[in-house]
């Protein structure tokens, strides 16, 4: 049963009791009434409470259970009823909230491929991914995503794996190449036989390894529940020696009322909902309260870097030209470009007009399969595209670099060379992190090392790992020294997905990246702006800070209260209502954690 069905049924047992006490006159009804729904609250709150401490956690459960059990032992059922109503509200309050962040997700995680387009002789028919077989022909269309693993039969394209390998450069495939699922195809249409179960392909292996990872997270002690333990011994210490002293046990109830873990219940989350607000407003949804509270402690943050320190975007970089000025090559190769939707040809059109140049009128305009774009520009043929369209390269010419050549009724007069750059925000990003106290800073990629370190060391990370798998990203952070944590892991791609649920805390570019890295994140940046890392770590500090006042307060309260009570002066029922006072102190306190951090 959720938390919210049960404070809905905790209400109406309240209103209930109210029509048996004051409009029958029925006080056995309802002391009835509320000794069977606080007794079944109390049991699986108790079987709660176990399964927890099996798996090595604590917290404010069994104060709240004995309260509710001390108060109906002497007769106090409108006490007991008050704590029920307490403990019910603050659970369904952090549940809401987590409810609201899954909400605001939706939108993201419509992007796996869901059909296909199957061969059937020279037709094309759409089918469900699930209904591939192996040896299926699939007409993989420009700017699909390939939905299942397989082997080209026919045509050729370029073919985007940053989200799965993190490399960012585009790679060439033709007949007899293998293509995974999750990669982007290009700007020509391929075919492809299906080697693989859309079940045992590349992308649901990720996403198994998630579902395995989901299962393998470090238990984490909330806020309240550190707070509970010794809050706990001191309220039974005090009950207990005012028992002891007085020899009644009404004493004992007395002090455990006012002793109710209220403060640790509602202030806590109400705090954390506050937080969870204000970083929506800035555009990152946190999925959970918890997420904040380990936030707020962070040592470590590991990046991945396609996509998340880089723009995950191939741009100009180098105009290397040959008998003519820059300004002319660009001019020339842009103009032919533009007719071309492969995504080289859009970044340099992009590039070209951004520096004020005007692009001239082509004409016979021919775009030659998986190589390049030819036209005609001020009576001459230009020649735009792969190294393969140009026929007089020399050695000295050529370039391991992702590059558009340009060639002139034949002759070659240059190439622009193309790079993914770094965030311009980057920089600044994590120099505030190491201000808010991450002394580690690392980046796991899955991109060769010479290209990670230099973008390493423009960024100002000192510790790189290149060239992992998925399954090295998850080793890494399993083997950071627990001193070190909690961890934080930054990506945007498929092959992310397992290392965000790995970490103690996954951050998701979700503005840009895949639903699988969005679905298994605890926090998504709805905005394509790596800043918003360091300022959910900020909102998480603050509203922690705010909320460990705010229970530090309520438990001050009651401690005051406990002592007084103690001394027989607080009946059982006044203690209940005082409770109301504790309450509202801790919740206008925790609603502090609403301003914005600064």
């Amino acid at each position: 049963m959720s938390n919210f069905k049960k404070f809905m049924i905790v209400s109406l047992i309240g209103i209930f009791t109210l029509v048996l006490t004051f409009g029958l006159d029925q006080d056995h009804l309802a002391y009835i009434l509320v000794a069977i729904s606080g007794g079944l609250m109390s049991l699986s709150m108790f079987w709660g409470m176990i399964q927890t401490l099996k798996e090595g956690r604590y917290g404010v459960d069994i104060l709240a259970i004995t309260a509710i059990i001390a108060t109906l032992a002497v007769g106090d059922y409108w006490a007991s009823l008050i704590i029920l109503v307490m403990l019910t509200g603050g659970e369904s309050l952090e549940d809401y909230a987590s409810r609201r962040a899954s909400r605001e997700l939706t939108s993201l995680l419509d992007n796996t491929p869901k059909l296909a387009h199957r061969m059937v002789g020279t037709d094309v028919e759409v089918v469900d991914v699930d209904d591939l077989q192996i040896g299926d022909i699939v007409l993989l269309r420009p700017q699909e995503m390939v939905q299942v693993d397989g082997q080209i039969i026919e045509g050729r394209s370029d073919f985007n794996e940053a989200s799965l390998t993190g490399e960012s450069k585009a790679i060439e495939k033709g007949p007899g190449d293998s293509i995974m699922s999750g990669s982007l195809n290009g700007s020509d249409a391929i075919q492809f036989r299906v080697t693989a179960l859309a079940k045992d392909s590349q992308y649901q292996q990720l996403v198994k390894l998630v579902k395995e990872s989901q299962g393998n997270t470090a238990p984490f002690v909330r806020l309240a529940d550190r707070y509970a333990v010794p809050f706990t011994i001191f309220a039974y210490l005090v009950g207990g020696i005012a028992w002891f002293v007085t020899k009644d046990p009404v004493r004992f109830a007395q002090v455990l009322v006012v002793a109710s873990p209220c403060p640790l219940i509602l202030a806590a989350p109400i705090a954390l909902v506050a937080g969870m607000s204000q970083s929506s407003k800035e555009g990152v949804i946190v999925k959970n309260g918890t997420v904040l509270e380990k936030l707020s402690k962070v040592k470590t943050a590991a990046f991945d870097k396609t996509g998340t320190i880089t723009q995950g975007n191939l741009q100009v970089d180098q105009v290397v030209s040959e008998g003519l000025s820059k300004e002319e090559l660009l001019t020339y190769a842009a103009s032919i470009e533009q007719s071309s939707s492969h995504v080289l040809a859009q970044s340099l059109v992009t590039y070209t007009q951004s520096q004020g140049i005007k692009l001239l009128p082509v004409s016979d305009i021919k775009e030659i399969t998986a190589k390049g774009v030819q036209g005609k520009c001020q009576d001459s043929l230009f020649s735009v595209g792969k190294m393969s369209m140009i026929t007089d390269l020399t050695e000295e010419q050529k370039t391991d670099k992702t590059s558009v050549y340009v060639a002139k009724d034949g002759h070659y007069i240059g190439h622009i060379t193309f790079t993914d750059r770094v965030r311009p925000e980057a920089k600044a990003t994590m120099e505030e992190l190491k201000i808010l106290g991450l002394n580690s800073l690392v980046m796991v990629t899955g991109d060769r090392k010479v290209i990670a370190d230099k973008i390493a060391q423009e960024v100002g990370i000192t510790e790189v790992h290149a060239d992992c798998l998925p399954q090295d990203k998850i080793n890494f952070l399993k083997e950071v020294a627990p001193d070190q944590g909690p961890v934080l892991m930054v990506g945007d791609g498929v092959n992310d997905a397992p290392a965000l649920t790995t970490a103690d805390v996954g951050i998701a570019m979700g503005a840009g990246g895949s639903s699988a890295a969005s679905e298994s994140a605890d926090v998504v940046i709805l905005k394509d702006d790596l800043s918003k890392v360091a300022q959910v770590i900020k909102i998480a500090k603050h509203t922690m800070s705010i909320a460990r006042q705010s229970v530090l307060i309520g438990l001050t309260v009651c401690v005051v209260l406990m002592i007084i009570a103690a001394t027989g002066v607080i009946p059982t029922l006044v203690g209940a209502m005082l409770q109301e006072v504790v309450d509202t102190v801790a919740i206008l306190s925790a609603l502090r954690a609403h301003s914005k951090a600064s």
